[in-house]
């Protein structure tokens, strides 16, 4: 999230795509409602569904499940078309002016240049360099090799008819929406997106949020107050797992995880560390050394030296794909003997859940650390493919989250803290002292016994007051880091070296906990800005920066674009506002506005993704269509695909209707059917169908419906509605779709008797996006019928 919530109050129009912010987001919505009352902003609801966002939108787009890029693209077009981007922002702060070298464009078949043997070789995209190794600038945007005209060129296919044929909403409709997003192009206005896991949850997806970014940057709205691209994260610490490198491939604070190749240190970070592609870039990750070392010396402390590479090869090597898919992939194969699995419940949250039920099978011994009985810890319970499941479940039970201290990460970047509201009830224990006394018995065990590689246990760093229930102020102080010459914690990552002398758990996180005192616990309600930035509430990654990328938010000489939502400026000795997103001594015109980046400014075009530099709109893997863009090329070429045995895909001939998923207000994820109240609220799953095609099926409101797909079914009641329409796409083809709630399954209160509530994800096919590796949970094929019998 770019911004955060309280500055959405701050904005002229709002995008909600991907996302249904007043029914998943309520606490959060507030703000655009704010928004609309105090500014007069204009809310613009593009959705498969008319949901409760649409219901207080000024205008609602219905586009067929799986069609984002190709609106996005048609918006892209349009902004270029009639000149409705804000160019001087352009020029100064996006790649538009960079050169490029021939032979990446886009073909007739929907490869871009350099795609051999089902994957891109990615150098085919490279900027044209000087003899300094920097990116060569074009004098003019209507030079025809620079960004902006590939740029220009790509999108054009893109028309309104276009859009239409795809997404199948009309022209009319496209338009009118285009009017008002595009209207921010200007520097004294400016607009949001909002998106959630209606754009993640695709085998497009990095390429969805890319074509969301592109747009923004192109009407200048990056860094802005009221602008940004906003991700709403439907978990308190859903950013937070990602910030402390919970994905398989990353080291927290987003450094990479070395892989076998790096047979030393000094190979490894020369390259993770990016070389500067402009002069004027100050290329903070040049700074990577500093971060990866001091992480090193927050883990193994004095055992991690010069002398041994900081303890590098201590760490794990990563030699494949470690993702869900092939995670679960392991298991079913039997190539997995243990499963230990903190707070997820994969049975109910994974792709295929057939298959991760006879995965889970196979195993030797599962370890759960759970507040309830999921259908994970009690996977056994039900008809699974492997015969006789073997394998020996222990469930730990843990606390809630109102059972334990620490910090919450949410959407805004905010890191706040928060206290126990009560005690953990029974045997109960916190994560904290379930991981340490087993981290602690691994260790006796090594040390009493040794083993193949010992090393990395036995020189942990560990040196908590309880080391059996460590406190979590204490590990917040370790993340935050320290000079471990005096013992100081450090105030920002600018003091970080990487001569062994400092320590820090992840170094985005460094300044949250320092000689002041746990920055997060802050609680100050004042605002001097007026635009809802609270700089003295929480912490704010990084650096207490409340709007990433602020240096875009003014002109060359430091001047606000809008001075009446003024990010910062330069008042002719320092930056004022806002936490610059620059060095606080860098006068205007010295550094460009994206630090991290080494080009120093953002990318409209892009060479580091797996499925392109720009984005394309692909059908998703189960598709009712052919491409009709290019139908030789209709999926991802590069999406990850499982489609042998238990993983078969579904023909469109058969399964012939597009179902995608969503979630309620009444529910969170899957924890609330456990809870007495809101099970009663929403105890029964059902399937929202058109009324067009509940005619068709004859199908009457809470008729008994089954929906299945080759890997699995469900059966439910309908909610006959008026909120999905019938499509037209592709030259006509009538296409329809239904809607699924997520949140049943086979344990809690609403997991008894005939009416329980099916796991949705018997139905999703294992496909996964080749960038970030997460599921297409939100557009598969599949089969509806009335049940027999099933009339209400």
């Amino acid at each position: 999230m770019t911004n955060g919530w309280t500055d959405i109050r701050n904005t002229d129009v709002v995008l909600a795509m991907g996302g249904n912010p007043a029914e998943n987001h309520p606490c959060g919505f507030k703000w655009v409602i704010e928004a609309k009352k105090k500014r007069g902003a204009r809310l613009v609801s593009v959705d498969p569904r008319f949901n409760r966002t649409s219901a207080v939108s000024d205008c609602f787009v219905q586009i067929r499940a799986g069609t984002d890029i190709a609106f996005l693209g048609g918006l892209i077009r349009h902004t270029v078309e009639n000149k409705r981007f804000h160019e001087e922002y352009v020029r100064l702060h996006t790649n538009a002016l960079f050169l490029l070298e021939p032979g990446f464009e886009l073909d007739a078949d929907g490869l871009f240049g350099g795609f051999a043997d089902g994957k891109y070789d990615r150098s085919k995209w490279e900027y044209r360099l000087d003899g300094k190794g920097f990116a060569k600038r074009a004098q003019s945007l209507d030079d025809p090799n620079c960004v902006f005209q590939h740029l220009k060129r790509h999108f054009s296919r893109y028309t309104p008819e276009a859009v239409a044929d795809v997404c199948g909403c009309t022209k009319e409709d496209f338009l009118k929406a285009a009017e008002i997003v595009t209207s921010t192009g200007t520097p004294d206005r400016a607009g949001t997106i909002m998106y959630a896991l209606g754009w993640t949850h695709h085998s497009t997806s990095v390429q969805i949020i890319r074509a969301a970014a592109i747009l923004q940057l192109l009407l200048g709205n990056v860094g802005r107050a009221g602008g940004g691209v906003n991700a709403l994260r439907g978990h308190a610490n859903i950013q937070g797992g990602t910030d402390h490198g919970m994905a398989y491939h990353m080291l927290p604070g987003y450094l990479r995880v070395p892989s076998p190749a790096d047979d030393t240190v000094q190979k490894y970070l020369e390259r993770i560390t990016p070389p500067s592609l402009s002069p004027t870039s100050m290329n903070y990750w040049a700074n990577t050394p500093k971060f990866f070392v001091s992480l090193m010396k927050a883990i193994y402390g004095k055992a991690a030296t010069a002398e041994n590479q900081w303890a590098f090869h201590w760490l794990p090597k990563v030699d494949r794909n470690y993702s869900w898919l092939f995670m679960f992939d392991d298991m079913y194969r039997g190539k997995t003997r243990g499963f230990i699995d903190f707070g997820m419940n994969p049975v109910a949250n994974g792709p295929n859940t057939e298959k991760i039920l006879a995965a889970l099978g196979k195993l030797d011994w599962m370890v759960l650390a759970e507040a309830f009985e999921t259908e994970t810890a009690a996977f056994w319970k039900e008809k699974i493919s492997a015969e006789n499941p073997k394998t020996e479940v222990f469930l730990l039970p843990a606390a809630i989250f109102a059972e334990k201290d620490g910090s919450f990460t949410n959407s805004s970047r905010w890191a706040q803290w928060k206290y126990v509201a009560a005690d953990p009830p029974g045997e109960a224990k916190t994560d904290q002292e379930i991981l340490a006394r087993i981290f602690l018995c691994l260790r006796d065990l090594y040390a009493k016994e040794g083993g193949a590689f010992p090393e990395p246990i036995l020189n942990l760093e560990w040196s908590y007051k309880n080391p059996y229930a460590p406190g979590l102020e204490e590990i917040a102080r370790e993340i935050n880091g320290k000079d471990l010459a005096t013992g100081r914690q450090l105030s920002g990552f600018g003091e970080l070296k990487a001569d062994g002398t400092t320590s820090s758990g992840d170094w985005l996180y460094c300044g949250s906990f320092t000689e002041a005192g746990n920055m997060m616990a802050r609680r100050d309600p004042r605002d001097p800005s007026g635009l809802g930035r609270y700089e003295g509430w929480a912490w704010n990654w990084p650096a207490n920066r409340r709007v990433l990328y602020n240096r875009a938010s003014a002109d060359g000489q430091g001047r606000p674009w809008d001075p009446t939502r003024a990010g910062i400026a330069w008042d002719g000795a320092k930056w004022v506002g806002d936490t610059p997103d620059l060095r606080p001594d860098a006068a205007p015109g010295t550094m460009d506005a994206f630090i991290m980046l080494p080009e120093g400014v953002a990318k409209l075009w892009a060479p580091d993704f797996m499925d392109g530099p720009f984005p394309e709109h692909y059908e998703a893997v189960e598709h009712p269509v052919e491409n009709p863009l290019h139908p030789k090329t209709t999926i991802n070429p590069v999406a990850i695909v499982m489609k042998e045995g238990i993983d078969k895909l579904g023909d469109a001939k058969e399964y012939d209707i597009v179902a995608t998923t969503f979630r309620l207000t009444e529910h969170f994820h899957f924890w609330t059917k456990h809870v007495a109240p809101t099970a009663m609220l929403q105890p029964e799953f059902f399937v929202e169908i058109p009324e067009g095609l509940a005619r068709l099926k004859k199908i009457r409101n809470e008729d008994r419906v089954r929906v299945s797909t080759p890997r699995g079914a469900v059966e439910g009641r309908a909610l006959v509605t008026k909120r999905i329409r019938e499509m037209k796409v592709a030259g006509g083809k009538t296409v329809w779709q239904i809607g699924l709630p997520i949140h049943w399954g086979f344990e809690g209160r609403t997991g008894k008797g005939k009416d329980r509530g099916p796991m949705v994800n018997l139905l999703t096919p294992s496909v996964v996006d080749p960038n970030s590796f997460t599921p297409e949970y939100k557009t598969f094929q599949v089969k509806l019928e009335k049940v027999s019998g099933g009339t209400a």
